[in-house]
């Protein structure tokens, strides 16, 4: 489940209603602006959610020994494999560029250590937008290209109108239609932008938290027809010339609406096993969320049992408030379970560098990664500002009227703020 969703809809909810009365007089400050769902001011469901595992050790990484030299293999036999690449950290900071600004800054604040992945989210209002529109995409993918070992980390909802709420009947149709291929097109035409933006290796997070109740894209309906359309996204963006992806299966922690094993659509369309784990629900140890059904310990086993490293794509803080003690545990449960990546979802009430409202916690993530690299960057900075995820709000006008105007109209929050936004 996504805390940050459930969360986000209401406050949306209140303010579109207040909002749209003078939509009308403001109109030229709007934008046509498609929202990500579960990023761009995430408020995920009312369930265990993301989990992601630091990349780095939070102890500091002892001091390297002098390699013994090399001895020639033997003829015929084939070279030992390199070390592995070190897992990587990021952070969910925004779903637009202003995500993309903020990693350079967390970085400063963590004295250098380098945030290697960056991870934002596609929205799922229309068709349209989880076909990826390049100018959303851009500045990741500048990101991305800037350093070999960065990796790209992209949320993509498997169903328009991800977050209306559409009824069980619905969505058992809908997850029909895509087992028979109706939608095909749409995920050829994202992995084309991907590939042709020069990310060909991004890790697709596709129909993520799919054992909850929070998406159109969840599993419960039709658990059949939901591997079967799922096996049909992964072979078309599989088709596109040049691609590289990867595919991250991440449901929810725990059993949510339904076991999680029972959506998932076998190891051939299956790269990445990841879990969305936050701090909840309230009362709740970490050590229950080790040992509980479909929990941390389940997700590790599950995922070495079908021979797959795991991720963390959203984890942090939640409905045990300023806890400390998680914090400290699920870094050294990453540490020691080392997860392909991991991103925190950093902002209130999850977060620890652009939320002021968890100190014991933020000073436990801080002194656990900080300064990671061989050259730290000299002074720390602190965020400017919070992140304020989305900075509009979406305003219903009916499908005919968003037809014409070729998307949902967004209002800015800030539409008196003349400053522009800096723009990777």
């Amino acid at each position: 489940m996504n805390p940050r969703r459930s969360q986000r809809s209401k406050r949306l909810g209140r303010r579109g209603k207040r909002l749209a009365l003078v939509a009308a007089g403001i109109i030229a400050s709007t934008a046509v602006t498609a929202v990500p769902g579960n990023a761009a001011g995430k408020a995920p469901a009312d369930d265990p959610t993301p989990v992601p595992a630091p990349a780095q050790s939070p102890a500091p990484a002892p001091a390297e020994t002098p390699a013994p030299a090399e001895t020639p293999a033997p003829a015929g036999s084939s070279p030992a494999p390199a070390d592995p690449q070190p897992p990587a950290i990021g952070a969910y900071l925004d779903y637009g560029p202003l995500g993309v600004d903020r990693m350079t800054e967390l970085s400063k604040w963590l004295d250098g250590t380098e945030l290697r992945v960056g991870h934002t989210y596609l929205p799922g209002d229309r068709w349209s937008n989880i076909e990826g529109a390049p100018r959303f995409l851009e500045s990741w993918a500048a990101w991305r290209k800037a350093k070999d070992d960065r990796m790209f980390v992209l949320n993509v909802p498997m169903l328009e109108r991800n977050e209306d709420r559409v009824g069980d009947w619905q969505v058992r149709a809908m997850l029909r239609q895509g087992a028979s291929g109706l939608f095909d097109e749409h995920f050829r035409v994202l992995a084309k932008r991907l590939v042709d933006l020069g990310v060909p290796d991004t890790v697709i997070v596709l129909g993520w938290e799919m054992n909850g109740t929070t998406y159109t894209h969840r599993c419960g309906p039709d658990p059949e027809s939901w591997k079967t359309y799922w096996k049909r996204i992964v072979s078309t963006m599989r088709s596109v010339p040049g691609q590289k992806f990867k595919f991250d299966f991440t449901p929810n922690r725990g059993r949510d609406a339904i076991p999680w094993t029972d959506c998932y659509p076998g190891d051939d369309s299956v790269d990445i096993i990841g879990l969305d784990s936050y701090d909840q629900p309230s009362g709740v140890t970490f050590d229950q969320q080790v040992t509980e059904e479909y929990g941390l310990q389940h997700h590790v086993d599950f995922a070495k049992a079908h021979k797959k490293p795991i991720s963390y794509p959203e984890w942090g803080l939640f409905r045990n408030g300023d806890n400390d003690e998680y914090m400290r545990r699920m870094l050294k449960w990453m540490a020691e379970h080392k997860p392909l990546y991991n991103t925190v979802t950093d902002y209130c009430p999850h977060g620890v560098w652009q939320c002021k409202d968890n100190p014991k916690s933020t000073k436990v993530y801080r002194e656990a990664l900080s300064g990671l690299p061989v050259n730290p960057t000299p002074k720390p900075t602190e965020p400017t500002t919070p992140v304020r995820p989305p900075l509009c709000s979406p305003l219903d006008l009916g499908d005919w009227v968003e037809y014409w105007l070729g998307g949902k109209l967004c209002l800015r929050f800030d539409w008196w703020e003349r400053k522009e936004r800096p723009r990777a």
